[in-house]
């Protein structure tokens, strides 16, 4: 970018900044939903590869610090302009594993909350996706699909609710049996979703997928919690 063409990126920045006020999410700078400074810290930030379910799971960054404040800006406040940031890396990965596996392979994104998706009106993932070049990353890839089922208890209530106050051993029964793949027999998986913790729900996926006769052959995530 030229001398010129910067003063009057930055001039237009602090016209927008009036109008629509914003800090940089990682400094609270002026006028930039992230700094160059703070988009540096974050190019700098190291991926992430582990195995779920036997799997190999690319994450593009650590669940930490800024990568964990942007996510959680854009998922609960809607801080789109956070997306691109974070999809570019995101989305290089999904690219890389569809590049390694075989013609036709499906992508399915592990199905978010009910809640999460009536509070947003957005798919985080999706967006992330497409603002890191993947472009209707689901298609020709239909009709697979991951979808939840309600689990019933034992006693003939609904299951409980509440993963935090769960054991892990009370967590992983909580989970088994609560997604269902549609649309992948014989066909080979990329499981995306943005972030992966005890990677408990990843791992659920990748069976759900076995289950309904595909394979799986890589997970990717926007940011892993180490382990």
């Amino acid at each position: 970018m030229t001398a010129n063409a910067s003063s009057w990126a930055d001039a237009l920045r602090a016209l927008l900044g009036l109008v629509l006020p914003v800090a940089c999410v990682g400094c609270g700078a002026a006028d930039r939903a992230l700094c160059t400074a703070c988009r540096a810290a974050l190019a700098a930030r190291p991926r992430r590869v582990r195995l779920v379910g036997g799997v190999r799971l690319d994450a593009a960054f650590e669940y930490e610090g800024l990568v964990r404040t942007m996510l959680l800006e854009l998922k609960l406040r809607e801080r789109v302009d956070l997306a691109r940031p974070l999809g570019v890396r995101f989305g290089a990965l999904v690219r890389a594993a569809l590049a390694d596996a075989p013609p036709g392979t499906v992508v399915l994104r592990v199905p978010p909350s009910r809640q999460g998706s009536r509070r947003r009106g957005f798919d985080p993932v999706v967006l992330l996706l497409a603002r890191g070049g993947v472009r209707r990353p689901f298609r020709p890839f239909r009709p697979g699909r991951l979808r939840r089922v309600r689990r019933v208890r034992r006693d003939g209530g609904a299951a409980a609710h509440g993963q935090k106050e769960r054991t892990a051993v009370e967590r992983v029964a909580a989970t088994v049996g609560s997604l269902v793949a549609r649309g992948v027999a014989d066909r080979t998986v990329v499981v995306v979703d943005d972030v992966v913790t005890t990677g408990v729900t990843m791992a659920e996926a990748v069976r759900a997928v076995r289950a309904a006769g595909g394979r799986v052959v890589r997970c990717v995530c926007v940011a892993s919690v180490e382990d």
